[in-house]
């Protein structure tokens, strides 16, 4: 078994395509349809369903799925850890998973992971709701997530946490009270409301916070993008509901405010994690050294702590 013969089937498995797994691996179809049949012959077994066209896979290549993209992590991250010893230097490519409220803060981490590492590369996902982030480094998809604490979620992986997050109401000025500093979650449930999509950790916060005081929201907008959430408020017709970091970069226009919500003041511990199955890749252990030593909880609380004067 090789592990050119792995990496054509994950294609396969991932593409749901012969032809598109084919090219997505540089060679052609026979090529890659020869590559799977052998390694079948090998392990005595049926991996894929076929008729016409790839159909599935079956139970036992369903399992073979799972080992293989484990031991083809593997294998890069000792190839990794080779090069490291030879150059003294860290190289390749962090596959990074955020979710959308840290995609802004997780610019920081990277700044200084790169800095330090001038020869790795990052490869960032930022769309993706914690539950996926979660799944993907379990399933060697990914190297590393910065993601809300989830305990039941986070079972094979190790969490490291970064900084406590707070949620804060972006609304048009002219939609609240000048000298208004903080908000009730109430009052906030009774605004014409933007907010992320239910599949969304920040989402499901919310909308258990809005069921504590009786109230269902239905927003008309939602979205998995926090820069359409704000460009929703700076058209000036709705406020939006997002984590205090996101907002570091000061990236709201001068239409805006923000005011952070109170009775409850909730805060979420946001964490950076890393599959603890097997060896870790010496870039995730970079980027998670890198993300403890910036000290973000220290740095959001000066930086924004005029958030709500503005």
């Amino acid at each position: 078994m090789l592990f050119r013969q792995l990496e054509y089937f994950v294609a396969v498995a991932e593409e749901r395509h012969f032809a598109r797994a084919a090219e997505k691996c540089y060679v052609s179809q026979p090529a890659l349809s020869a590559a799977i049949a052998k390694l079948e012959r090998e392990l005595d077994v049926t991996l894929i369903k076929r008729g016409r066209s790839f159909e599935g896979l079956t139970p036992e290549g369903e399992r073979l799925l799972v080992w293989a993209k484990r031991i083809l992590a593997e294998h890069d991250i000792f190839r990794a850890e080779l090069r490291a010893m030879q150059s003294g230097e860290i190289a390749g490519t962090l596959r990074l998973g955020t979710i959308p409220t840290a995609s802004t803060t997780s610019s920081l981490v990277i700044s200084s992971f790169c800095s330090a590492h001038p020869r790795a590369k990052v490869q960032i996902r930022s769309q993706l709701a914690t539950s996926d982030l979660y799944r993907r480094l379990r399933a060697f998809e990914l190297d590393a997530a910065i993601a809300p604490v989830a305990p039941e979620e986070s079972q094979g992986l190790d969490v490291v946490p970064l900084y406590e997050d707070r949620y804060v109401f972006v609304v048009p000025t002219d939609m609240l009270a000048e000298d208004a500093l903080t908000l009730r979650w109430v009052d906030a449930g009774q605004y014409p409301l933007a907010l992320l999509t239910p599949d969304m950790r920040v989402r499901q916060v919310i909308d258990a916070t809005f069921a504590h005081h009786g109230i269902t929201v239905s927003p008309q907008v939602e979205t998995d993008s926090v820069s359409t959430l704000l460009a929703q408020s700076a058209s000036g017709d709705r406020a939006c509901i997002v984590p205090q970091t996101w907002l570091w970069t000061n990236l709201m226009s001068a239409g805006l405010r923000a005011v952070e919500l109170v009775d409850p003041s909730l805060e979420t511990q946001i964490a950076a994690a890393v599959n603890s199955k097997g060896p870790r890749s010496p870039l995730a252990r970079a980027f998670v050294a890198s993300a403890q030593h910036l000290k973000l909880g220290e740095f959001f609380a000066k930086r924004l702590g005029g958030l709500y004067r503005r």
